[in-house]
């Protein structure tokens, strides 16, 4: 034999190891050794309570100190907002309801005609039957003062980005964090600064609103064609007169998307800042039907929400078009003229909004027909939910040593079951490994690991190494030791246990969205009439307030985790599907034609040409997911969850901003750290397809 066909042979037996087949090996490698010592170091499974460091009530002391030194001046802020606010109350309140829906249904013609003004009428004639229109003006107010709020201060960081290059870095870092920290974390530290009453929600809401409009005047201001700048500084202007009379013009069609950004988180805002508000708005409606498990009212005034949120959302798209139909502004004077006249003749018999309650009835029957159907299909309901529960997300949280229980699964896991398990985990390992899937057969035994031991019980140097690992392969070294530097924070915190089970469930929540969603998106993909079918599915989704998303939960299957489990995937579902779908249909014409060409069959060209190109948009999408998820696990914590969105629940409860500010921040870690990771996979496909 030659020496050529030796080194060939020697190679074909021992294939060269990837960067991801030694990271899913050390990895293993790892796990393995944590749990093989657990009976002899169980510090390597449960990090010892005596290395914990009470970052909690350090942080508590140092805040509370800040805040005390503070509390003046945000009282003073405070009750100079509450001036504008009782303003706008005043205004929305009294104002006859026929003059306000006239006056939206005008605006309706002027942005988009008819079908913008028939939206506008019926979206707000909704309103006024539902008997919520007090609660809803009371809400409207809330938008209506938060919003100028945000968007000053969001075109001021945008601005300030532009004209200061050497601050754009740190703020794009502090607009990550604001809108990474969970929607409750903020309010701890705004309850012990403002008091309790609706400026906190009013400010919540301007802080929460104000990022996305700095994102997009950013990107604006940096989009403007660099000869539009050049012909404004060759004018002779200066440089305020550049920006304000030039630049920022020419920015308009990004801004307005950063306007209706803004006004559509501050609407979500205002309504999760209900729970501290305490005031006659729809949010506390929602909030307190719920507690009161009156799932009619509740979905009733919901909708209200939805109606709200999505003429906001439309009227405030228009806006943003680059180009738009101008409308005969008389027949929008015509409408006022006639929602004038209107109420000067019915001036003093016009009923009063709270009278109305022509949905009463339907709120009555959604109870009574809920109950019925409960009744009906209870067993069937319970066995879906316990089936899921028992069978999938138990065994995934606490492993199945632990979940597989006479009760459960009608026998006990025992020791020899697990022996058996990783026996015939590594007999198929070992064929992938001899069919040179090195990296499958890793990732394999890790998964098999994790199901045998639960994701609640991963030996923290297994979690730090995996995350290095992934870290490593997807950003290189810089990555892997940020992410780890990131995690041993929430190690040594005192929050691992709680941060693991939040990485549990809304892990599973992600897993299932990237299935249920990916064949969605793909289904979308190949046939229009699916398309046709989910779009109006999408849009609805993201336009509902996280809120509501709770109560069709709560009304099939009551507080719980399965509960939060499905409120997670119906909001972040959505990502998912529109990603792959744009992936799939954005693929060059000329790679199709050559893939036909070479006559490959429709399936092949799918599976081998257009999911590849698709797959850097749809690991955004997964990303999008991710983030998603992390934002409703804290809304989940009302109806059952546990993990760090419990804990911020309970702090903002006992006002302890200690643990609501290290909680919070825990989340923000995890959301970052999963966030820079998918985001190096996409760019690591983009290089490689050469995008």
């Amino acid at each position: 034999m030659s020496h050529a066909s030796a080194a060939s042979s020697r190679h074909t037996r021992f294939p060269t190891l990837t960067q991801g087949a030694k990271a899913a090996l050390v990895t293993l490698m790892i796990g393995a050794v944590c749990l093989a010592l657990e009976p002899v170091a169980p510090w390597l499974v449960k990090w010892p309570a005596a290395w914990t460091v009470p970052a909690t009530d350090w942080v508590g002391t140092v805040l509370g100190a800040l805040f005390e030194a503070l509390k003046p001046v945000a009282r003073l802020f405070s009750d100079l907002m509450r001036y504008p606010m009782e303003w706008a109350n005043m205004a929305l309140t009294l104002t006859p309801w026929p003059l306000i829906i006239g006056a939206v249904t005008a605006l309706g013609w002027i942005l988009g005609g008819v079908p913008m003004a028939v939206m506008g009428l019926a979206g707000l004639s909704f309103v006024l039957a539902s008997g919520y229109w007090v609660e809803s003006m009371n809400t409207l107010a809330l938008v209506a003062v938060s919003v100028p709020l945000a968007l000053i201060v969001g075109m001021t960081l945008g601005i300030a980005a532009n004209e200061f290059p050497r601050i754009k870095g740190a703020l794009q870092v502090v607009l990550d964090v604001m809108q990474t920290v969970p929607t409750f974390a903020y309010l701890t530290p705004l309850l012990l600064l403002f008091g309790f009453g609706p400026v906190v929600g009013l400010i919540a809401s301007a802080i929460y609103a104000a990022p996305p409009m700095a994102r997009n005047v950013m990107l604006g201001l940096e989009r403007i064609d660099p000869e539009i700048k050049e012909a404004a500084v060759m004018s002779g202007g200066t440089r305020a007169q550049q920006l304000f009379q030039v630049e920022i013009p020419s920015a308009s069609t990004q801004i307005m998307v950063g306007v209706n950004q803004c006004l559509m988180a501050a609407l979500s805002m205002v309504i999760i800042a209900a729970v501290i508000g305490g005031f006659n708005d729809i949010g506390w409606e929602v909030l307190l039907t719920m507690r009161k498990a009156q799932f009619g009212q509740s979905l009733l005034a919901g909708f209200v929400i939805v109606v709200f949120a999505v003429v906001i959302d439309r009227m405030s798209g228009v806006l943003a078009a680059d180009r738009r139909h101008r409308y005969d502004p008389r027949v929008a004077w015509a409408i006022l003229g006639l929602a004038l006249a209107f109420t000067a003749a019915f001036w003093t018999r016009l009923p009063d909004p709270a009278t109305f309650t022509l949905l009463s009835p339907l709120a009555e029957g959604i109870d009574t027909g809920l109950t019925r159907f409960t009744q009906a299909n209870g067993a069937w309901l319970d066995g879906f939910k316990n089936g899921a529960m028992f069978y999938v997300l138990l065994p995934l949280r606490i492993g199945l040593d632990e979940a597989v229980l006479p009760f459960t699964w009608g026998f006990a896991w025992t020791p020899a079951m697990s022996l058996w398990l990783f026996a015939a985990s590594a007999a198929i390992a070992t064929l992938m490994v001899l069919r040179n899937h090195i990296t499958g057969a890793a990732l394999f035994m890790i998964a098999v690991g994790v199901l045998e031991t639960g994701v609640a019980n991963l030996p923290w140097p297994f979690v730090l190494t995996a995350v290095a690992a992934l870290g490593s392969v997807a950003g290189g070294r810089r990555l892997a030791i940020l992410s780890v530097g990131l995690l041993l924070t929430i190690l040594v915190s005192g929050l691992w246990e709680r941060a693991l089970l939040s990485i549990y469930l809304s892990g599973a929540a992600v897993f299932a969205c990237a299935v249920v969603g990916g064949a969605i998106g793909l289904l979308s993909a190949v046939s229009p009439l699916v398309w046709k079918i989910v779009r109006p599915i999408c849009d609805m989704l993201q336009t509902i307030p996280l809120f509501v998303f709770l109560i069709p939960m709560l009304m099939f299957f009551q507080i719980g985790e399965f509960s939060a489990f499905l409120a997670i995937c119906a909001y972040a579902i959505v990502p998912m599907i529109r990603y792959t779908r744009h992936g799939l249909v954005t693929t060059p014409p000329e790679m199709l034609e050559g893939a036909v060409a070479s006559g490959a069959t429709e399936w092949q060209t799918l599976r081998d040409v257009r999911a590849p190109y698709a797959a850097p948009t749809i690991l955004l999408g997964l990303n999008q997911t991710i983030l998603y998820a992390f934002a409703m696990l804290v809304i989940a914590a009302l109806i059952g969850t546990t993990g760090l969105g419990q804990s911020i629940y309970l702090a903002l409860g006992q006002a302890d901003v200690g643990l609501g500010i290290s909680a919070g921040a825990a989340m923000a870690i995890l959301a970052f750290i999963a966030d820079r990771l998918v985001q190096g996979f996409a760019e690591d496909r983009r290089a490689a397809l050469g995008l």
